[in-house]
């Protein structure tokens, strides 16, 4: 299965083409989908196997709020700019997963009034939430799907899937997956229990955000008892499902924001080594720095614009790209950890030690440490991988 394999560069096109994220009314014609053309090539020498883009569909704002599913963002470009960057992703081998928010769509969407409910999503004035027991909704998904799903693209992370019932995805993943059946659906889910989720919904993989939340908390706050305890779990909810792991997200503080450098290598190493299906959030193998702030603008400063080419990258942040390169190739060389077990052998609030076995009786092993330095040993199969803070 294409999950299995699969380590995901998440890039949020609006903000990383220098579009004007606050004004859907720009004049002119734009094309600057076409800048990530240029970054092609940088996600494949990370290890990436695949592009995974946020909402790049028609909307009144930062892209969450749709106005017409079925068009490119006028701020981004039109279909051949799609078409354009889909040859270039697929010439380089490279998959490309969009962002479906099928949730709710932005209060002018000319289908709020006949397929919406009344009141913004949780508070949210500018959006309007679908009604999802009207069949109508669900017949408009499952056309978005297909219509983008026969341009190219291998699946969907779909936004805040936690928040629409199971019985809608078990309604129209069936109809999609009958043309498409190795198309893989990624779940939003902030909590619960994820087995059962994905048991109830038949989605194939949801986001891990109790893992994230362990590996900057026990970082930040030298508590690996925390990830220990996290790792109980994500073993339980991995017997049977790959999950979506990350360190970082549109949505929540840069990693090396929170945790500084060497703590965002840890991340790293602890992302890359364990089970799930891998995503990273463009810039954080660079180090980039961001936390949100409050009102209309919170999320600017996670979903900053890139330079017009690599090249340009400050250079600051190499040896972290460097780590990450490292680390991926290992993962690639290794693609079993995807369905591992884990299991923690020890841990002291400054350190952990844990092992992953794969089906056929692989294993890695690795000990992270905080004290006295930073540094991280990973033993996999006749190689052994070093890191230590300078």
């Amino acid at each position: 299965m294409l999950i299995d394999h699969a380590i995901w560069w998440h890039v949020y096109p609006l903000g990383a083409v220098g579009a004007p994220v606050h004004d859907p009314d720009e004049p002119g014609e734009h094309h600057r989908l076409r800048r990530l053309e240029a970054w092609l090539d940088y996600a494949i020498e990370l290890g990436c196997s695949g592009l995974l883009l946020a909402p790049i569909f028609e909307s009144s704002s930062h892209g969450y709020d749709t106005l017409d599913h079925f068009r490119i963002d006028p701020r981004l470009g039109d279909d051949a700019d799609f078409d354009h960057l889909m040859e270039a992703a697929r010439q380089r081998g490279l998959l490309v997963m969009l962002d479906g928010v099928f949730n709710h769509v932005g209060r002018d969407h000319p289908l709020a009034a006949s397929m919406g409910t009344s009141s913004g999503w949780e508070g949210h004035d500018s959006l309007i939430e679908l009604d999802h027991a009207n069949p109508a909704v669900a017949d408009l998904v499952v056309e978005v799907m297909l219509h983008w799903l026969r341009r190219g693209i291998v699946g969907w992370r779909l936004d805040v899937a936690y928040a629409v019932p199971a019985e809608f995805w078990r309604t129209v993943l069936p109809r999609v997956r009958a043309e498409f059946p190795d198309a893989v659906f990624l779940g939003e889910v902030i909590h619960g229990e994820y087995d059962q989720i994905m048991a109830e919904s038949t989605l194939d993989t949801v986001t891990q955000y109790e893992l994230w939340k362990a590996i900057w908390s026990s970082l930040h706050d030298a508590n690996f008892w925390e990830l220990a305890w996290s790792l109980e779990r994500h073993d339980q909810f991995s017997a049977d499902h790959v999950l979506n792991t990350f360190v970082g997200n549109h949505d929540v503080d840069r990693i090396a924001s929170v945790v500084g450098d060497d703590g965002a290598a840890l991340a790293a190493v602890l992302l890359l080594t364990l089970p799930g299906m891998p995503s990273i959030y463009y810039g954080d193998e660079q180090g980039f720095r961001g936390t949100k702030t409050e009102g209309f603008r919170a999320d600017d400063p996670l979903r900053p614009e890139l330079p017009d080419d690599p090249a340009q990258l400050a250079g600051v942040g190499a040896w972290l790209h460097q780590l990450y390169q490292h680390l991926i190739g290992l993962r690639r060389r290794h693609s079993w950890l995807t369905r591992a077990r884990v299991k923690v052998l020890d841990k002291q609030n400054e350190q952990i030690h844990y092992e992953c076995v794969g089906a056929a009786g692989e294993r890695l092993e690795a000990e992270v440490r905080l004290e006295p330095v930073a540094s991280a040993v990973v033993r996999v199969e006749g190689e052994t991988f070093t890191w230590t803070a300078e």
